[in-house]
């Protein structure tokens, strides 16, 4: 088939632009961006990453956008697709699988998930168009359709499919460790990382405070020195040593680890003998 153009199409989604321009890339051979009216950062990462951009101000109906696309480069099979909030990047492959079987025009329209509707009835002007696959006979088609029309009017020799695209159900899921609290995601990334940093740092910063606290309020408690100030004494200065020797341990163990990742680096970069 012809070359895959990708063409995302919303506004103001600076925070998944970036990686969904980069997934696009990897499946099609050009992106597109077509804009809506972003008034935040998303044009200016569309320049940052030598996206191509399309301001569209016209009606987001299928014929008015398939004139914009075949205006924009005829020569391309396209596959459009609504940024919206339910998009998920993960659902970016399967759609270009679509784009890629021998459909002229495979399109989905969204709906509610009651909506046992033929979709193939639905009239241009009532539908919001969640991704469009298309041909360049497909696109024409299209372009040349009223919003008064139906996608069952299409030319009957053009290889035409429409799908409802339904919400996905929300199932509740039981909350795991990693996701219950932000205090949790950290104890979670500290287990798993083994950050010397976290490790010992955290705990003797703790040490290291308690000590020092009782260091100044015990101690004083005590008018003279006997068996119990003496221990409680040398508890307390075992406590605070305790927690200086656990923050060198992380501050040591933090560097050397630093060394030996750019010792590995430089190792890999290494000329090996054959």
């Amino acid at each position: 088939m012809e070359s895959l153009r990708i063409v995302l199409m919303g506004k103001d989604f600076e925070l998944r632009f970036v990686s969904l321009v980069v997934r696009a890339r990897e499946l099609g051979d050009d992106v597109l961006l077509l804009d809506l009216g972003s008034t935040d950062q998303t044009l200016d990462l569309a320049k940052k990453v030598d996206c191509r951009v399309l301001r569209y101000d016209g009606e987001i109906l299928v014929p008015a956008l398939s004139d914009a696309l075949i205006a924009d480069g005829p020569e391309q099979h396209t596959l459009l697709i609504n940024i919206t909030g339910n998009f998920k990047l993960r659902d970016m492959p399967l759609l270009v699988n679509r784009a890629r079987e021998n459909w002229d025009v495979h399109m989905s329209f969204s709906s509610e998930e009651s909506d046992n509707s033929n979709p193939q009835e639905v009239v241009y002007e009532d539908a919001e168009v969640s991704h469009l696959a298309a041909s360049i006979n497909g696109l024409k088609a299209l372009s040349n359709s009223k919003i008064s029309e139906t996608p069952l009017e299409l030319d009957q020799e053009l290889r035409v499919r429409v799908l409802h695209s339904k919400p996905a159900p929300k199932i509740q899921q039981r909350e795991s460790l990693a996701t219950a609290s932000k205090f949790a995601q950290l104890f979670y990334w500290m287990l798993e990382s083994k950050h010397p940093l976290l490790l010992f740092g955290i705990p003797g910063i703790v040490l290291f405070f308690v000590g020092y606290k009782l260091s100044g309020n015990v101690l004083d408690t005590f008018n003279e020195w006997n068996q119990t100030s003496v221990g409680v004494g040398l508890a307390v200065i075992a406590v605070t040593l305790m927690g200086l020797f656990a923050m060198m341990v992380g501050l040591i163990l933090y560097i050397m680890g630093k060394q030996v990742k750019q010792i590995q680096s430089q190792y890999q970069h290494w000329p090996k003998d054959n």
